[in-house]
């Protein structure tokens, strides 16, 4: 599965280039080192003998000279992505070393050129791995990160803990029903699918390029059949509405929850491309959570449960907000870390 490992895309995603012919260069506007236009300028003489490695090693350089984060990364699966290939490390010696056909070469400059704009690589791609699943990616859909993958463990956990206690329901009942609010690229509902065999999702998105793309990555993935996706905002649903899919059985969301007072500080990737209403969680960073949570009380089943991510700061401010609204019958059952160590998703629950 491809995955960013190195702490600087780390935290892009938490907020959450050395020869190739002289006809590719990168785009206008680009700034290369004298070392590096000697470089390509001696590697034209070497037209068509151009290799996998000298494309990620030239891209690097220019990816670098430019300040492009994970200057490496990027040029790697750039030119894996175009041979086919999931990473550069699983591209074998022969492909290695094979010596790079005209239209390889151009398509990963137009790639690169892309890249160079500070475009997110899973766009310039056009596609991402979540989970064990390929999705479709496209501007300015919010991309999955790698922590929420922690996201969906825990509701597949709790589940199969309700089956080995003998909670769950024998097929072909469908159960859990799931309501993810705020599906993006469909990332999470897809995956708990994909997991859950005997699930059923209401996906729902206040971004009409969210709900296309949700329904797009379904149907690639032949799982349109167990999941209903609509075009609805959470701040302007009511339970009632809600409500028409029957009680639910899990609520999970990655909703906005970057303090607003953060938001000028994202990186460049994220405020060029990505939608910011999808990260914007207001001056608190909790408008959504507040809003998914008091719609919870009445949309859960006892004992039913919400799984969120949130920021670090969130967990003692959920605690103190459910403590302050007794009405709602919530409970915080347990907050869970990722893999930085911070605190970052909450589990609660309905109580009887």
């Amino acid at each position: 599965m491809r995955s960013f490992t190195h702490p600087l895309l780390r935290r892009w995603l938490c907020l959450s280039h050395q020869c190739v012919p002289r006809q590719l260069s990168p785009s206008k506007g680009s700034i290369l080192s004298p070392k590096q236009l000697s470089l390509r300028q001696s590697c034209s003489a070497r037209l068509g003998l151009v290799t996998a490695t000298d494309m990620v090693n030239y891209w690097q350089k220019v990816f670098e000279t430019n300040g492009i984060p994970e200057a490496r990364e990027s040029s790697q699966y750039i030119v894996s992505f175009v041979l086919g290939a999931k990473t550069f490390q699983s591209l074998n010696s022969k492909i290695l070393h094979t010596p790079l056909t005209a239209v390889q070469q151009e398509q990963i400059q137009q790639l690169s050129n892309k890249r160079l704009e500070r475009m997110p690589v899973q766009y310039v791609l056009g596609e991402w791995d979540f989970q064990d699943l390929t999705l479709k990616m496209r501007p300015p859909v919010f991309i999955p990160r790698p922590e929420t993958e922690d996201l969906v463990s825990l509701v597949v956990k709790e589940e199969s803990q309700k089956c080995d206690s003998g909670l769950c329901f024998p097929v072909p009942v469908p159960h859990p029903v799931i309501l993810e609010i705020g599906c993006g690229s469909g990332a999470i509902a897809l995956s708990l699918l994909c997991k859950l065999p005997q699930s059923w999702v209401i996906a729902m998105d206040k971004a009409e390029t969210a709900v296309d793309l949700t329904r797009e990555n379904a149907h690639r993935l032949q799982l349109q059949e167990r999941i209903h996706v609509i075009h609805q905002d959470i701040l302007h649903s009511s339970a009632k509405q809600l409500l028409l899919w029957g009680p639910i059985d899990i609520i999970v969301s990655n909703p906005p929850y970057v303090f607003h007072e953060d938001m000028a500080s994202l990186d460049a990737e994220i405020l060029r491309y990505e939608d910011l209403d999808a990260l914007d969680g207001g001056d608190d960073g909790m408008r959504v959570i507040k809003t998914v949570l008091a719609l919870a009380s009445s949309l859960l089943k006892d004992s039913g449960s919400v799984f969120l991510e949130v920021d670090p700061r969130h967990p003692n401010m959920v605690e103190h907000w459910l403590q302050a609204h007794p009405n709602l019958v919530l409970t915080l059952h347990a907050i869970h870390k990722d893999f930085c160590g911070k605190p970052r998703f909450l589990h609660i629950q309905k109580q009887r």
